[in-house]
C-alpha cells in the first residue's frame, strides 16, 4: 500500500525517524475516512444502520447526502458505495472536487470562505428548507466545515473572513472563533437542522476539535448550540474585533434553542483524534517504545507547546498527543502551528530526541502538513545558517523547513481530526 507519507523515504535518515514516521503514518491510516464511514454505516434488509441505531429506508421517499467539509467527497464516495441509487441528490463541499455519481461535488475554499463557498451553501439551503417529513438526509459534518458553509444573516462572506483572519491572528482557539462563527451563520450553530426539520437527519460527525464537542464541529450545523450570542458578544470584546464589522455588534444572532428542531436529528461520532491516538499507541509498542498519550486535545501557543513537548519522554518513550494548538500572527511569514510547534522545539532538541506535528488534513497553512525537529534538522540548518528565531519572529516556520528539506508532506488526506504530535527520546 502507499504511504500517505509521500516523503517518508527522503525522510528517513535515521531509527529514530523511521520508528517515528511509522507511528505518524499508523495514525493518518487509522482515521482515513472511507474507512470510517464503512466502520459506522452499513445497509441491510431495506434499513441503513449507523452505528447500531436502524433507519427503516421504506418510510422515505428521499435520501438526500450533504457533505461538508475537508472529509466532504471522500466520506460522499463511501455513502455512494453503500447506498447506490437509493441517493435522489446532494452535494459535497470540499476543498477538492472528486468524481462522483449521484451527489454534486463542488471545490470551495478554506480557511476563508469565498463566494464560492456561498454558492453551494445557498444550494443546500434551498433543499432544506423544501424537505418534509417523507425525506431522510444523510449529513458528513467534519472539519473544514466552518469555514465552507457560508451564509450570514447581513454581513458579507468577505467580512465573515475578516472577522475570522482577525480572530486567529489575535490567538484567539478555535472554539473562541466557532462561537461566534455560529451566531454569525443563518446554517450553523444548529440552522441546518431547523431548516430541513420536518425530515429527519443522520449527521455522521468527523471531528476536529478537542474534546469532540459535535455542537464544534463545523460550528454545529445539526446540533443544538450550547453558547449565547453574549458569550460571542465576549469573544469579539476580549480580541477586539467588533471595529472590523460594518454593521453594529457584527450583527450577531441567536442560535435556535427550540428542542423540537432537533427532535428528528441522530447525530454520530465516527471518527476523532482518538481513532488516530491509538493506532499510534499500538505502533510504537510494536516497535519497542514504550508509548504514554500525554492529550488529545492540547492547546496552547504552538512555539511553547513545541518546547514542552520535546521535554516530555523520558528515555525510550514515545509520548503522543493530539489537538490544536495556536500561533499569535506577528510577522509575514507562511507555515500553520503544525511547523511553528517543531521550530519552536528545535532550540529543546538534544542527541537522540525527536518532535513531530502534523496536520491530519495534510495542510498546515502552506503545502506541508508538519515538520520534524531532531539532530537531523539541528544539523542540517546549521550547515544551511539557518537561526530558527529568525523565522520564528516572521511566523515564517514554512520557509525554515522547506530550505533544509525537513517537512512533512502528504498531500490532501480527505480527512481532518485535529493535529497528531508525538516526541520521542532514546
Amino acid at each position: 500500500m502507499e504511504s500517505i507519507i509521500k516523503n517518508i523515504a527522503a525522510l528517513s535518515k535515521s531509527p529514530i525517524r523511521r520508528d517515528a514516521l511509522a507511528i505518524l503514518e499508523a495514525g493518518l491510516a487509522a482515521v482515513n475516512v472511507r474507512t470510517a464511514i464503512r466502520r459506522s454505516v452499513s445497509f441491510r434488509k431495506s434499513s441503513l444502520l449507523v452505528s447500531g441505531k436502524r433507519f427503516d429506508l421504506r418510510r422515505f421517499d428521499h435520501i438526500y447526502v450533504f457533505a461538508i467539509g475537508k472529509a466532504a467527497a471522500d466520506a460522499s464516495a463511501a455513502l455512494e458505495e453503500i447506498l447506490g441509487s437509493r441517493i435522489t441528490d446532494g452535494i459535497a463541499l470540499d476543498v477538492k472536487r472528486r468524481r462522483l455519481k449521484r451527489i454534486k461535488s463542488v471545490a470551495g475554499t478554506h480557511p476563508f470562505p469565498s463566494f464560492t463557498n456561498m454558492l453551494a451553501t445557498g444550494e443546500i439551503m434551498a433543499f432544506l428548507k423544501n424537505l418534509d417529513s417523507r425525506d431522510l438526509v444523510v449529513t458528513v459534518i467534519s472539519g473544514g466545515g466552518s469555514a465552507l458553509l457560508c451564509w450570514p444573516f447581513q454581513l458579507k462572506c468577505d467580512e465573515v473572513a475578516l472577522v475570522t483572519k482577525t480572530l486567529m491572528a489575535r490567538g484567539a482557539d478555535i472554539g473562541e472563533i466557532n462561537i461566534v462563527r455560529k451566531h454569525l451563520s443563518e446554517i450553523q450553530g444548529g440552522q441546518f437542522a431547523r431548516m430541513a426539520y420536518p425530515a429527519t437527519i443522520i449527521g455522521l460527525v468527523i471531528s476536529d476539535v478537542p474534546g469532540d464537542n459535535l455542537d464544534m464541529v463545523a460550528s454545529g450545523p445539526t446540533v443544538r448550540d450550547t453558547s449565547t450570542v453574549d458569550d460571542a458578544a465576549r469573544v469579539l470584546v476580549k480580541y477586539d474585533v467588533i471595529k472590523v464589522c460594518k454593521l453594529p455588534g457584527c450583527d450577531l444572532r441567536e442560535t435556535p434553542k427550540d428542542p423540537l428542531f432537533f427532535s428528528k436529528v441522530t447525530n454520530v461520532l465516527v471518527s476523532s483524534n482518538r481513532d488516530a491516538v491509538g493506532a499510534m499507541v499500538k505502533e510504537a509498542r510494536k516497535r519497542g517504545w514504550s508509548p504514554r498519550i500525554l492529550s488529545t486535545k492540547l492547546h496552547g501557543e504552538a512555539r511553547d507547546v513545541g518546547r514542552k513537548l520535546a521535554a516530555a519522554p523520558k528515555p525510550g518513550q514515545a509520548v503522543i498527543a493530539a489537538g490544536e494548538t495556536t500561533v499569535t500572527v506577528k510577522g509575514k511569514g507562511q507555515g500553520g502551528r503544525n511547523q511553528e510547534l517543531a521550530l519552536g522545539a528545535l532550540p529543546a532538541i538534544k542527541p537522540g530526541m525527536l518532535v513531530i506535528s502534523c496536520a491530519s488534513d495534510g495542510i498546515d497553512n502552506s503545502p506541508a502538513a508538519g515538520a520534524i525537529a531532531d539532530e537531523v534538522t539541528v544539523k542540517a540548518a546549521a550547515k544551511a545558517r539557518l537561526t530558527g528565531r529568525k523565522f520564528l519572529e516572521q511566523n515564517d516556520s514554512y520557509s525554515f523547513f522547506k530550505k533544509i528539506g525537513q517537512h512533512i508532506s502528504t498531500g490532501v488526506t480527505g480527512t481532518n481530526v485535529s493535529d497528531l504530535m508525538l516526541a520521542m527520546r532514546r
